[in-house]
């Protein structure tokens, strides 16, 4: 495979996916979009995040950038036939994906011991809040949970009554997707050489210590002085950011300011120094960019050669012509419309992997992977709709 092909390097590798929330459903999002056959397998009442805004016609663009691109099932696991048919589908499988708390696919007759039993090759990737053995592991755990557990929200900064601030976005959720892909996609290259799947344990709070490492170490060897915060500075409209991060950008800062004789400054000449009055140089930088509109102080600064960024709100930045260039953002297509979706941040030799083009309702593939891929005939598929084993829409 050459080129731009490595954008589906996994056509081959099929994935079912018993997760729901964000870092399961995202992590095998990703892992379509790099080619996989993921079925998703939904309980009766669908993935919570079906119901969560923003919501078109009752459609969450949510859920559909988390599960583009899959094919959608629901079985209701209680029942005997629907496990039965969940064994079936991951003897077939490469991958099984599952965000339970830990114990609850055991209890069902498909956890990773049993299934890999079985069948050697499987590789089995379990996503948790602590981790499938610890002291935590049955601590219900939702990403701001994890936050505030790890120290990720005291390292974000707190107020002057001591009270830590918030993260908003669901971080933890995002990066246990990530090192779930990638935590995967090497056990696919290690069954490759040796035929063996294997057991993988990701979880929210290891993914949260993994992108904290100068707190991590600071938190062992504090430092005296604090690491210095380049905080946003108010334009006449707006807001901008500055990161004179090292002594170059310092001195071409210090040339757009009309300030030569900084660089002479015994408060500021020099990198210790300028940590050492951070707040009186960060004062002296906003002096000038409150003189001047934000886009004029991106445009002179950047023209200058001074790292910056004026701030935007994402409506502004889906509308930026970059990203159309880069191929930034898919389209994707659920029952009420299109809608758009960010793309996996790699090119190879400048082919972007793509989106997933469609989200489907609740059930809508389950009656083709029970006909086509598990060979169920229509009488047994009747028993198991009636039943309630299975669930299927009308949508094909």
């Amino acid at each position: 495979m050459h080129g731009g092909g490595a954008a589906r390097a996994l056509a081959d590798v099929r994935v079912v996916d018993f997760s729901a929330m964000i870092a399961g459903p995202y992590c095998t999002r990703w892992l379509s979009d790099l080619g996989a056959d993921v079925i998703k397998v939904e309980p009766p009442e669908g993935d919570h995040m079906r119901h969560r805004p923003p919501l078109r016609e009752g459609h969450s663009t949510f859920f559909g950038h988390l599960n583009a691109g899959k094919r959608f099932m629901a079985l209701d696991l209680k029942q005997t036939e629907a496990r039965e048919l969940a064994e079936r589908m991951i003897a077939r499988a490469d991958v099984v994906v599952e965000a339970f708390r830990p114990g609850v696919m055991q209890r069902l007759g498909l956890g990773s011991a049993e299934m890999r039993a079985k069948y050697p090759r499987l590789i089995y990737c379990s996503i948790s809040g602590f981790g499938q053995s610890s002291g935590w592991s049955d601590r219900p755990a939702y990403g701001p949970v994890v936050h505030a557990a790890s120290g990720f929200d005291f390292a974000l900064g707190s107020d002057p009554s001591g009270q830590p601030r918030s993260a908003t976005m669901p971080l933890a959720d995002m990066l246990t997707a990530m090192f779930a892909a990638m935590s995967i996609q090497t056990a696919l290259i290690y069954r490759r050489a040796t035929g063996l799947g294997t057991e993988i344990d990701v979880n929210l709070m290891d993914s949260v210590l993994n992108v904290m490492p100068y707190e991590f170490q600071n938190a062992q060897q504090p430092i005296r002085q604090p690491r210095p915060v380049y905080r946003p500075m108010r334009a006449r409209d707006g807001w901008i950011l500055v990161t004179p991060i090292n002594q170059r950008n310092f001195v071409n800062l210090c040339g757009v300011l009309g300030h030569p004789e900084w660089r002479a400054d015994p408060e500021l000449a020099t990198e210790a120094a300028r940590f050492a009055h951070w707040g009186a140089f960060m004062d002296r930088i906003e002096a000038w960019t409150l003189q001047h509109d934000a886009a004029e102080c991106e445009r002179v600064l950047t023209a200058g050669g001074v790292p910056c960024a004026r701030y935007r709100d994402l409506r502004e930045v889906l509308t930026d012509p970059q990203f159309a260039e880069r191929d930034s953002f898919g389209t994707i297509h659920d029952p009420a419309g299109d809608f758009l979706a960010t793309r996996l941040p790699f090119a190879f030799e400048n082919v972007r992997p793509p989106t997933g083009e469609t989200v489907s309702s609740l059930g809508a593939d389950t009656a083709g992977v029970l006909r086509h891929d598990l060979g169920v005939g229509e009488a047994q598929l009747d028993e198991l709709v009636g039943k309630g084993a299975a669930i299927c829409s009308s949508e094909h």
